[in-house]
């Protein structure tokens, strides 16, 4: 056998509660929130980087593969071509089947960022499945072809000799598309992403104070007579002499909703509604909870949507 030259393969705060609303922190008794640890496929970067990987590899396989039926045409003319074509055309199909292993693992280590005992772990079971297909599947290839083609049974190479010989091939194999399907995946992934929004900002005057804070730290606004108090994610709370209403024109189109007569949450925040009877709810925002009123069904439907 010849030596295999493979292209890369493309194998996710808790706030104090305001006076005034009996409101409970969310957490106690309630669903955590948070992502389910679900696996839920490739992503869209994952897939188009494996897919390119994968074609990139085959066709530079099947055009070493070419080569080498050339040279042993040209070197051992007495084996005509049909030796050669066999013998590369069953290798051809089990190597690029047994790609799957690196791309398989090199995906799982860039989701899952395992230590490197795990790692080193997993590359050795690639590369002993990524052996294992190829050698097993040209043998039994080649000893179905052989009584067909040349009237002889296919002689497997010697376990001593020919096999640690194939094994040292499929190793170098296995790292160069592994490696490769990392670096690729890493550059798809970082190409993929869409480039950030710009950050919106809220500027709160808090007495003689203008504190500038993303409106995605902002949980909610609570009215304070002539105040209104806004609760941040970090814990802060901070006064501004404006009534709810004006926040209310003024928030609206940034997600924020009225959910109450003295109350606006961020929309974006929310992690959960737990309903409280006679069709009130109560919203969870991380480790804290504003009041939804019955009279307010559009906030509901918003909350919900």
């Amino acid at each position: 056998m010849s030596v295999r030259v493979l292209a890369p393969v493309k194998a996710l705060q808790r706030g104090a509660q305001p006076d005034g609303d009996d409101r409970r922190a969310a957490g106690a008794g309630g669903v955590r929130a948070g992502t389910s640890g679900a696996f839920p496929g490739l992503s869209g970067p994952e897939r188009r980087a494996l897919v390119f990987g994968w074609t990139a590899a085959a066709v530079i396989a099947l055009v070493v593969c070419a080569f080498n039926v050339l040279t042993r045409v040209h070197d051992w003319p007495e084996q005509g071509v049909l030796l050669p074509l066999v013998l590369e055309g069953t290798s051809y199909p089990c190597v690029v089947l047994a790609m799957a292993f690196p791309a398989g693992v090199a995906i799982w280590l860039r989701r899952a960022q395992p230590g490197p005992w795990a790692a080193a772990q997993a590359h050795v079971a690639g590369a002993a499945l990524f052996f294992t297909l190829h050698v097993g599947g040209f043998v039994l290839l080649r000893s179905l072809l052989f009584p067909l083609l040349f009237q002889t049974h296919y002689a497997a190479g010697s376990p001593t000799h020919d096999l640690p010989f194939e094994l040292a091939k499929d190793v170098m194999a296995y790292a160069m598309s592994a490696g490769g399907t990392w670096v690729l995946l890493r550059w798809n992934l970082v190409a993929g992403a869409p480039a950030a929004p710009p950050r919106q900002v809220f500027d709160i005057r808090d007495g003689a104070r203008l504190v500038r804070t993303p409106l995605e730290d902002i949980l909610a606004v609570r009215s304070a007579g002539n105040y209104v108090e806004f609760v941040l994610g970090d814990g802060r709370r901070l006064l501004m002499r404006s009534p709810l209403a004006a926040l209310e024109a003024e928030l609206s189109g940034s997600g924020f909703v009225r959910t109450h007569r003295s109350w606006l949450v961020n929309a974006a925040r929310m992690t959960g509604l737990r309903p409280e009877g006679s069709g009130d709810y109560a919203v969870e925002l991380g480790g804290f909870e504003a009041p939804l009123s019955r009279r307010f069904p559009e906030a509901l439907a918003a909350l919900r949507g």
